[in-house]
């Protein structure tokens, strides 16, 4: 594998980099630096910016609005993103939901779905884990009747209650998995439905994070009424998407970028922060260690990341390599968050009141600190936990 850049690697990158410096939008910067919750209109107004520029969907397929770039181009673009600290784009709709729609979805469906989902008009939330099915999310409940209406059209009821639906309080669309057959076998029996948030029977409740933050949510469905048109894919064969969804989450959860970022924050915290020998924290010999190893996951994580957007432009999709990605992705993030909050100390403890962060009594890069450790906790979780991960390596790399 060829690492050094061409020259069109290095203008690309010089032009991506002034776009992001004239273009991102000042009063989210101003709020990012004030440590201020996002809301919806800041999170789509850099993808809206983006989609103008006709690079909010560098992955898709050219004729859907794909940017048609090379995987160093894919890389580079990532790395100046986070160089540049911005927000990214949400994945659920342009990452996770697009590459099913395009893959499995009608041309009807392409047709409604696609535009808006490139061009940030509609914001989507995943309805996959119920209480009784995370990591074992073949054994949802969710279930979906199918009815013929007073209208003549096909329609599904659905009944049940999905959790830990992140941001889904902002959502106007959410592709849920559902039960359509109780008596087949738990993956035989799902479909993939796409749903109207503003469909009666539907309730989005708040779930308050340890740190305070309301960032997931139960969404309850009470006889919602869905048009079968709205099924991806065939009835009770929604696994087949689930799967396919879920490839492309994990590749994504990796954030190699973001850690790179991470790593040379730790550094600089660590450097101005004292040792119990009076030196940097960086010069302790322990703890020295502790990011030079962390440093070596990085970079052999980043290597297998190109090799993965290498496959990808010979139209090679994610496999068993989205599963190595997100399993050391996760446990790169938690270490870092975790020599963070090392480095910082009592300094990084939260200090809520009513839902309001009170004046910090260190340094501002040590606020948020403690509720980053403690929301990261949920990355080895997501997306298929880490040791389902490890399962799926050991079955489909290792044979076993």
């Amino acid at each position: 594998m060829n690492l050094d850049f061409s020259a069109e690697d290095n203008a690309f990158r010089e032009e991506a980099r002034a776009f992001i410096a004239e273009n991102y939008p000042k009063a989210l910067r101003e709020k990012q630096d004030r440590g201020e919750t996002l809301d919806k209109e800041d999170y789509l107004s850099w993808h809206r910016i983006l989609a103008k520029k006709g690079w909010s969907t560098p992955s898709w397929p050219k004729e859907w609005g794909g940017c048609d770039w090379t995987p160093t181009q894919k890389y580079i673009w990532s790395e100046e993103q986070a160089r540049a600290d911005t927000i990214g784009i949400l994945p659920f709709g342009v990452a996770m939901l697009a590459p099913v729609i395009y893959t499995f979805g009608t041309q009807e469906q392409k047709e409604k779905f696609l535009p808006d989902i490139r061009d940030g008009k509609i914001w989507w939330c995943q309805g996959y884990s119920e209480p009784g099915a995370g990591s074992d999310l073949a054994s949802l409940k969710t279930k979906a009747e199918r009815v013929t209406g007073d209208d003549g059209k096909e329609y599904y009821i659905v009944n049940g209650q999905k959790t830990w639906t992140t941001l889904g309080q902002h959502a106007d669309w959410g592709f849920f998995l559902v039960r359509t057959d109780p008596d087949s076998k738990p993956q035989s029996g799902i479909s993939f439905l796409l749903i109207d948030m503003k469909t009666p029977g539907i309730e989005v409740r708040r779930i308050t994070t340890l740190e305070g933050g309301h960032e997931v949510n139960d969404v309850f469905l009470d006889n919602v009424k869905v048009p079968v048109e709205n099924r991806v894919f065939h009835e009770n064969q929604g696994w087949t998407c689930a799967k396919a969804l879920l490839a492309h989450e994990r590749s994504g959860i990796a954030g190699v970028a973001r850690s790179k970022r991470g790593l040379e924050r730790l550094r600089q915290m660590a450097s101005t922060e004292l040792s119990d020998a009076a030196g940097p924290l960086l010069a302790d010999p322990f703890f020295k260690r502790k990011v030079a190893e962390l440093e070596i996951d990085l970079t052999a994580l980043e290597y297998t990341e190109l090799r993965v957007l290498a496959g990808e432009s010979s139209g090679k999709g994610p496999g068993t390599e989205s599963s190595i990605l997100k399993i050391k992705g996760t446990e790169i993030q938690q270490r870092l968050q975790e020599l963070a909050l090392e480095t910082v100390g009592h300094y990084g403890a939260p200090f809520i009141t009513g839902g309001h962060h009170n004046m910090p009594i260190g340094p501002a890069y040590a606020e948020g600190l403690a509720g980053d450790y403690f929301n990261g906790r949920k990355t080895s979780i997501y997306g298929g936990s880490n040791e389902i991960q490890r399962n799926i390596i050991s079955k489909m790399v290792l044979g076993l």
